[in-house]
């Protein structure tokens, strides 16, 4: 997984799985590289086979299966071009709602958070430089497509995204278990701009974001529960804070 990951990254592609990943990508304008299909799926993506030239290769699923060295669900694969990466200052530009992601390693957990600020109107997300891939395979699934939709940075000057959202006026709301987090239900609804902030799946936020983020909240739950999986507090979080 490691290698074809690296692969990937070097020669600037991505995989979409199955029919509507596949067609989600081509509508949002990314270039299709090749195809590798299952013959039951040729007449549903017809459209989109034929809007390219794109080269389609044509086997049976266990011989797709073998070739990908995975088990593919849906039938359906395109490698795509990555398109060129944002600079994190342009993608803060003018977004209201924004999720920052700090060295989350579950590339399904990233395209759930995808999926969540997409459906809930948060329009930005930034990631740290050890963060999951949105590009990969599982994340791009896991999020339907989502990734296409929200603008998204990797930040490469991560020590210095505070400042950089506070110089644009916006606000960082930190997930956490510190002492003197304040319930969700606390947040001002009236804040114009902000930013949520999730840490990593096993430790959380680094000592920096605890220290730096304007609000330190966490989830109101059960007393016998201190945690969510955190792909379910962004859900959650980011239904919260959502636009009105």
């Amino acid at each position: 997984m490691r290698l074809r990951q690296r692969v990937e990254v070097e020669r600037g592609i991505y995989l979409a799985e199955g029919e509507k990943v596949v067609r989600r990508a081509v509508e949002a304008g990314h270039r299709v590289v090749s195809f590798l299909m299952a013959p039951r799926w040729l007449d549903g993506l017809g459209d989109v086979l034929g809007g390219t030239d794109a080269p389609c290769y044509v086997l049976d699923e266990a011989a797709i299966e073998q070739v990908t060295g995975f088990h593919v669900h849906r039938g359906a694969l395109a490698a795509m071009q990555r398109p060129v990466e944002r600079p994190a200052a342009e993608v803060v530009t003018g977004a209201s709602r924004i999720v920052v992601m700090e060295d989350l390693a579950d590339h399904a957990n990233v395209g759930a958070i995808f999926r969540s600020a997409a459906a809930l109107g948060f329009d930005a997300i930034l990631l740290s430089p050890r963060c999951a891939d949105p590009w990969y395979r599982r994340a791009i699934k896991t999020s339907m497509g989502a990734v296409f939709r929200v603008p998204f940075a990797r930040v490469d000057d991560w020590y210095g995204l505070p400042d950089l959202l506070r110089d644009h006026g916006v606000t960082s709301v930190a997930l956490t278990l510190a002492d003197d987090s304040i319930d969700l239900d606390t947040v001002p609804a009236d804040l114009e701009r902000l930013a949520l902030i999730v840490g990593s799946e096993g430790h959380g936020l680094s000592d920096r974001w605890q220290s730096a983020s304007d609000l330190r909240v966490r989830i109101p739950m059960a007393a016998d529960i201190d945690s969510l999986n955190a792909a379910a507090s962004v859900a959650v979080a980011c239904w919260h804070l959502r636009p009105r």
